[in-house]
């Protein structure tokens, strides 16, 4: 716990803010939430979304609209903004009016300016702009060990992943939290909101350790690197997380998506995918879901 405590204090950046009250909701319930121009800017531990929120709006009988993508990899939101105007293409669309939803993710530092920034900007063009922050899970699991390996995450304990998830929501969750209060206190209305695909992962990474997720048996057949880039079913499961935040409709039911075509028992990890992402978001207050 002492390595982890000490690899967290150094990777994120802590940035102490004080939680304000929350603005209003005045964004739509699920029933009232249509097609959505959708607008994914991030990096590579959330771009992918860009490509799987299509095929899953068209499993719910949903018109893609995707606006567009953005991405830069191992960037803040702020690395974004700064982009110079003639290759921004996510402050184009929202000048243009043309996003009903942005979804970003910050990285290790906190606040991200960034997010304050591209809020306001698509607040003057679309009021009933929403945005979705995504939180992402550790790197390298929140390890400093320069010889960390992906296989190490197959000997990594059910306790253990909960004390990392914990340390994640003391020592970089909150600070998230505190900058987007602030953030839709400063607007006036709750329209920022954050996506807990951090804790989707982690409980993912519980049930592979417990044995108890389909065609899965190790949780470094999550990962394709030390770093922690998704591989298809963990791209499922966030693209999953992010569906249900957007559409504030359970994932449940829909159909296996191209991403999961070729897993091993796709019909059942499918399933069990879109239950942990949309128990995951529900719980979350931040998401704005409710079951």
């Amino acid at each position: 716990m002492k390595l982890f405590a000490a690899a967290w204090t150094l990777c994120l950046g802590l940035v102490l803010m004080a939680p304000c009250a929350l603005a209003q909701d005045a964004t739509p319930k699920a029933a009232e939430v249509g097609a959505q121009r959708v607008f994914v800017c991030g990096h590579s531990f959330h771009i992918f979304t860009a490509k799987i929120l299509p095929d899953l709006e068209k499993g719910a009988g949903l018109k893609s609209s995707l606006a567009g993508a953005q991405m830069l990899g191992g960037s803040r939101t702020l690395a974004h903004w700064n982009l110079p105007d003639e290759k921004n293409k996510a402050k184009a669309a929202l000048r243009a009016g043309e996003v009903d939803v942005l979804t970003v993710s910050p990285h290790a530092l906190l606040p991200d300016e960034g997010i304050d920034n591209f809020t306001k900007l698509g607040l003057e063009k679309n009021q009933n702009l929403r945005v979705m922050v995504q939180s992402s899970w550790p790197t390298n699991d929140g390890s400093l060990n320069p010889k960390f390996k992906n296989d190490d995450r197959n000997k990594t304990t059910t306790a253990q992943l909960r004390a990392m998830r914990a340390m994640h929501s003391e020592m970089w969750l909150k600070n998230l939290e505190a900058q987007v209060n602030t953030l839709n206190k400063d607007v006036g209305r709750k329209c920022v909101f954050i996506v807990p695909a951090s804790d989707a992962v982690f409980t993912l990474r519980e049930k592979v350790a417990d044995g108890k997720v389909p065609g899965i048996t190790g949780q470094a057949q999550l990962f394709s690197d030390p770093l922690g880039h998704a591989k298809s079913p963990l791209m499922a499961l966030v693209a999953y997380c992010q569906y249900a935040a957007i559409y504030r409709k359970t994932p449940v039911g829909l159909p296996v998506p191209v991403v999961l075509k070729d897993a091993p028992q796709a019909t059942e990890l499918n399933k069990l995918l879109q239950e942990i992402a949309w128990e995951a978001v529900t719980s979350y207050p931040m998401s704005g879901v409710e079951k």
